[in-house]
């Protein structure tokens, strides 16, 4: 891909080093784990068991107004995530920054010509363990978004599972992924993920699994009118690299890799072939209302 004078996005958080994206006992509000042992005392023990604690505490140098969440003694502050530049660690993130920028370009445009407002969702690094709006974040979950806070997870080795286990190396197929994700967030502005998720709760488990297979082979087209609606970061064979990345995670071709017997009622992403027909519909025709994987 031809990257080199694509504008980086703005967009970026890094939880990296965080310890889980910040995440810590305190976050249930209310006094963080001193206020949590306050309760389970007070439950046990009652009056007695308060004054205990309190007088060790004030023995001890310490504030027994942090079990209440108050005074000097409460939770330390969470160290802010790093964002923009401060949030790039090395090449991989450059290039995912610059990858985010031309999803922010296009959308932005495809949007304005259908009399809307794109808003830009956020990229957050992690390394093997993070939180996001959506709860923990993990390496083994892939790359996802989030659409309570408008999100991307991505822990960028990933790239290197995609590289040599699926055999999909260079920049589109990390782009690939990205602008995958960036397909869920435009079907959570355009308002299709409510409807969706209200489709699933009154469905049973297969019809719930049918709903998020036309989800995520939307965001698979999602992905090819992105692409093709940048032509000018295209190079010959990054087609063929997306083409072989969507082929080798269909979920027929998943669960043959893991030795099982393909279950369709249990895909939730769709098989290799309809992976690539639709990322294939969304290069040919670069129109988002082609990608209309619910009247298929």
């Amino acid at each position: 891909m031809r990257l080199d004078d694509e504008s980086e996005s703005s967009n970026i958080e890094s939880q990296r080093g965080m310890g889980g994206g910040g995440f810590q006992l305190g976050g249930m509000g209310g006094g963080g784990a001193m206020g949590l042992i306050f309760s389970l005392v007070a439950s046990r023990f009652g009056i007695v068991g308060i004054i205990g604690i309190v007088v060790v505490m004030m023995l001890l140098g310490g504030n027994p107004l942090s079990m209440l969440g108050g005074g000097s003694g409460s939770a330390p502050a969470v160290q802010p995530a790093a964002t923009g530049q401060a949030a790039i660690r090395d090449e991989t993130d450059r290039k995912v920054a610059k990858i985010l920028g031309s999803t922010e370009r296009v959308w932005g445009e495809l949007f304005r010509r259908a009399g809307q407002t794109y808003q830009d969702p956020t990229l957050v690094f992690y390394d093997r363990n993070g939180m996001s709006g959506c709860g923990a974040a993990q390496s083994a979950m892939g790359p996802f978004y989030c659409p309570a806070d408008h999100k991307i997870y991505l822990d960028t080795t990933f790239f290197d599972e995609l590289a040599t286990r699926f055999g999909a190396p260079g920049d589109f197929g990390m782009a690939y992924v990205i602008a995958h994700e960036v397909g869920h967030h435009v079907q959570t502005l355009t308002g299709i993920s409510d409807k969706v998720r209200a489709a699933q709760q009154r469905a049973g488990q297969a019809g719930a699994n049918a709903l998020q297979v036309k989800m995520e082979l939307q965001a698979d087209c999602y992905a090819g009118v992105w692409a093709t609606n940048d032509r000018n970061l295209l190079e010959p064979g990054d087609v063929e690299v997306g083409m072989r990345a969507a082929q080798a995670i269909g979920d027929d071709t998943l669960q043959k890799a893991a030795g099982q017997r393909p279950v369709p009622e249990s895909f939730t992403h769709g098989t290799s072939a309809q992976r690539v027909e639709w990322l294939q519909r969304g290069l040919q025709t670069g129109d988002p209302a082609q990608c209309d994987t619910f009247a298929s």
